[in-house]
């Protein structure tokens, strides 16, 4: 039987086809998965769509998750969708450019705020609107880090100080939703050509001296990343939650 047969999820922040949120969307499918999608505004919803729909979605939602009344939208239309939840992955992240441009000491207010209001707090409320539809099914909620949550990245700067809020929401999450049979985790990827990296100044400069340092002499796919998560997302992980897994070659571990 598929790993994931008769479970229902919900994934927010595909961006396009190359996106990890769409490998995870794709694995997730391919293992029995029935899922929902969400985009942020027009543009993005003419890249969603068409891959929503092969993959057999029948809900595709606007959701600005900065936004109360689109997210309760969101999860009102699952309840009438879905009836219940499974898996819920968020893979959602954004800061202005000019923050990841000039040193991080320059951050504007808003800048920082709308850092931490996308990259973190989305997921605290994704979870909160999740839970009356995952609790006592053994829910699994997903989310994306990256090493700049720990390390000082060049120009990453206000996204590696979204991305420690996001884990430390992961761990805090994780122990208020576990009486209730829901185990929360993030991946910390490496480097990944995408959409997103594509706003990151020096990224291929990044990409590069990881393929040169990692243990393994690369850097990792959209694909391996999905298969840690299609991991999370099942009962072969049923004993794990609070975590951050690494997939980035090994990368992490090095110390020069």
């Amino acid at each position: 039987m598929a790993l994931l047969q008769g479970r229902k999820g919900i994934i927010f922040g595909v961006a396009n086809e190359k996106s990890i949120a769409w490998a995870i969307a794709r694995a997730m499918n391919n293992e029995g998965a029935e899922l929902a999608f969400t985009y942020a505004g027009d543009a993005l919803e003419k890249r969603v769509r068409p891959l929503a729909e092969s993959v057999g979605a029948k809900l595709i939602l606007p959701c600005d998750v900065t936004k109360d009344d689109q997210i309760r939208a969101v999860f009102d239309q699952v309840r009438t969708g879905f009836g219940h939840l499974d898996i819920l992955v968020h893979a959602i992240a954004f800061a202005n450019k000019e923050d990841l441009k000039s040193d991080f000491v320059a951050t504007s207010r808003d800048g920082y705020r709308l850092a931490q209001d996308v990259s973190a707090y989305s997921l605290t409320v994704l979870a909160r609107h999740a839970l009356p539809l995952m609790e006592g099914r053994h829910g699994s909620i997903l989310t994306l880090s990256y090493l700049g949550a720990e390390k000082v990245i060049p120009r990453y700067n206000v996204m590696g100080v979204a991305k420690a809020a996001l884990e430390a929401s992961v761990r805090y999450l994780a122990a208020d939703l576990g009486p209730k049979g829901i185990r929360v985790n993030a991946i910390s990827a490496g480097p990944i050509r995408t959409l997103a990296s594509a706003g990151i100044s020096g990224f291929l400069e990044m990409l590069h001296h990881v393929e040169a340092k990692a243990p393994l002499r690369r850097g990792v796919t959209a694909e391996e990343v999905a298969g840690t998560a299609l991991f999370l997302a099942s009962d072969l992980s049923s004993g794990v939650t609070g975590e951050v897994i690494y997939v980035d070659a090994g990368y992490n571990i090095m110390g020069m």
